[in-house]
């Protein structure tokens, strides 16, 4: 392809100026020792509620006031019944934890948990329901979508130490996602044991390990622009930039790199667990689109002044993302195809790390893998 990549080489280039990045083997790569058990589970069960929890609770717990919470209630007026803000009490953090939820058009049907990036929710305007239609789309399917409103900078992992900073309380986001939830919310909206899950950025990487970490729980799994890799310099440097945000390390979440519980944590080294799973997964190349111009956004409504701003940061701070989560999403294809596991790969040649390429991957990724493996 005879395009420029002077964005992804620049990338390439200042990351290999302190790693050499090479692909896991199969044959150097055992399973990390002195990880939990897949699949055992001694979690209570979150309980599930319709009252909604307070703003002065969410910014208790770490969060801000919802922009996204008006929209909602927005869809809620337009789609009756179907769309719906739950709240879900997990025992293991003792918090209260704000879903958003559009329920399938009949019962019995599967479920799609879908990940917030970074921003977890919890940060004004990071996330899906703000920045996407994903509403309405969903709104047409036969499927119940859930979008947990929390988990910023946390991986939606559990984490081995306690955190600081803005992280408040215990962080056991997959004990959340895998054993507390699924049982009485997919029992609230009469669902089968059918179930995906999809994320972007930060989540991409979340969704490749909580289908790892429980075998056949996910018929699917969809990951957007995400780095798979966590125990090497670059992958772990990319995940410690991301919690320093919160004032927390990587260590604090996974233990020193390299270590048995980060290297559990890195869905490279593992990617046999993901045998069996019906997988998509995609990346810009961090190259400036037409959607990331400043008169593309002008096209859409934003002040002639903020898209120029929205279009610089696009380029320089996109582009140099996806350009970086570009080569750890070649090196997870790479490693997939050398242990023969099959994916649907969508490498864009233009991009950045931005919402309208993660809904235009959203979408694709539904209808062309998830939803024929939830339909099987």
């Amino acid at each position: 392809m005879k395009v420029s990549r002077r964005i992804v080489a620049a990338v390439a280039a200042a990351t290999l100026s302190f790693t050499t990045l090479g692909v896991h083997s199969a044959a150097a790569d055992p399973a990390a020792e002195g990880a939990p058990v897949e699949g055992e589970s001694t979690a209570a069960q979150a309980t599930i509620s319709t009252e909604k929890v307070s703003d002065e609770y969410l910014k208790s717990t770490g969060g801000v006031v919802p922009d996204w919470r008006a929209r909602v209630k927005a869809y809620e007026d337009k789609y009756s019944d179907r769309v719906q803000e739950l709240t879900a009490h997990s025992p293991s953090m003792d918090r209260d934890i704000p879903l958003v939820t559009v329920k399938a058009k009949s019962e019995g049907r599967p479920t799609f948990y879908l990940l917030n990036g970074a921003g977890g929710g919890d940060q004004q305007s990071h996330d899906w329901v703000l920045n996407t239609n994903v509403i309405d789309y969903f709104v047409q399917e036969d499927v119940n979508l859930v979008i947990p409103m929390a988990g910023k900078f946390s991986y939606y992992i559990d984490w081995v130490n306690e955190p600081g900073g803005s992280l408040k309380g215990p962080q056991k986001w997959e004990t959340f996602l895998t054993k507390e939830l699924p049982a009485p919310l997919e029992s609230h909206f009469g669902a089968n044991e059918k179930r995906a899950i999809a994320g972007m950025s930060m989540s991409a990487t979340s969704s490749l390990l909580l289908a790892q970490h429980n075998p056949g729980f996910y018929q699917a799994v969809g990951s957007y622009s995400g780095c798979a890799e966590t125990s090497t310099p670059m992958g772990n440097l990319f995940a410690d930039i991301t919690v320093n945000r919160s004032g927390n390390t990587a260590a604090q979440m996974w233990g020193p790199q390299g270590s048995e519980t980060n290297r559990y944590q890195d869905a490279l080294i593992n990617a046999e667990k993901l045998r069996g799973t019906d997988l998509y997964i995609s990346n810009g190349s961090g190259l400036i689109g037409e959607r990331d111009t400043a008169g593309w956004l002008e096209s859409k409504g934003m002040d002639p002044n903020k898209a120029l701003a929205g279009s610089s940061t696009l380029l320089v701070e996109g582009g140099g993302i996806e350009g970086a989560t570009n080569l750890c999403t070649h090196n997870l294809e790479a490693k997939l195809n050398s242990l023969d596991i099959p994916a649907t790969y969508n490498f864009n040649n233009v991009g950045t790390h931005t919402w309208t390429y993660w809904f235009d991957d959203l979408q694709r990724s539904w209808t062309e893998v998830i939803k024929p493996s939830l339909e099987a």
